[in-house]
């Protein structure tokens, strides 16, 4: 696969990430650990955009699934990824990245609102901009927040760092036969119902043709050898075969 270069990214992380060895919550050890996967990155001179989902606090489907009021528990959900940006930001400025946090749900004494051309300042600058709760609104996911940002943020890439090294045709935790791609397109995810991302946030990046890059974020060292070509990930995109 070829290596393009990437002048802005956004990076997804899933919240579960940040529990580490834990079975819920933050782990700040884990949290300092991808602090320093991004601004390894960030050293290669790239703009970079987070997103951090909140499932290691707390998931909003799961909540509806419990008989919780759907709406009542995406908006607890939006919550718990604030506070993960949060967590975030302090590991990052501990190590000497600026960031900032905006939050799609008006929250003015911890972070700032989402506000598109200040975020475009901010990584003029060289700040890391984290995007927290979501879409602002019920019945979306942090990966549709994900592809909305990186669509108006006009990205380069959004790379999903996940705990599985690309996309698989089924679970590789429970299929050691499972196949695992190195390209596969958009079209081909949403048919075959591939577990990347949920199926809006998907179509999203179909439409503004926003490459997305798979890969094992637990790896350490592994995001910067994904952008330099050299780590194992799965590349979802348009075919041009």
């Amino acid at each position: 696969m070829t290596n393009p270069t990437y002048r802005r990214i956004l990076l997804k992380l899933s919240g579960e990430v940040l529990m580490g060895e834990q079975g819920f919550g933050i782990d700040p050890a884990t949290v300092a650990s991808m602090a320093a996967e991004v601004k390894a990155a960030k050293e290669t001179g790239l703009e970079i955009c987070l997103v951090i989902g909140g499932g290691n606090i707390f998931r909003g489907m799961a909540g509806a699934a419990k008989g919780m009021d759907r709406a009542q528990a995406d908006y607890m959900g939006m919550l718990a990824t604030v506070m993960n940006a949060l967590a975030m930001q302090n590991a990052l400025e501990q190590i000497g990245v600026h960031t900032r946090v905006q939050s799609a749900v008006q929250m003015d004494q911890v972070c700032e609102p989402v506000i598109r051309r200040r975020a475009e300042r901010h990584l003029e600058k060289g700040r890391v901009v984290i995007f927290a709760a979501g879409v602002g609104s019920p019945y979306f996911t942090t990966d549709s927040g994900a592809a909305l940002r990186a669509a108006e943020m006009k990205c380069d890439a959004l790379f999903k760092g996940t705990s599985v090294d690309g996309v698989y045709d089924s679970d590789p935790k429970t299929n050691a036969s499972a196949k695992r791609y190195d390209v596969v397109s958009y079209d081909t995810v949403l048919a075959d119902n591939l577990k990347v991302m949920d199926a809006s946030a998907i179509a999203l990046c179909r439409d503004s043709n926003i490459p997305i890059i798979v890969f094992n974020i637990r790896e350490p060292g592994n995001l910067a050898r994904v952008l330099a070509g050299e780590g194992t990930s799965t590349l979802v995109g348009n075919r041009k075969d």
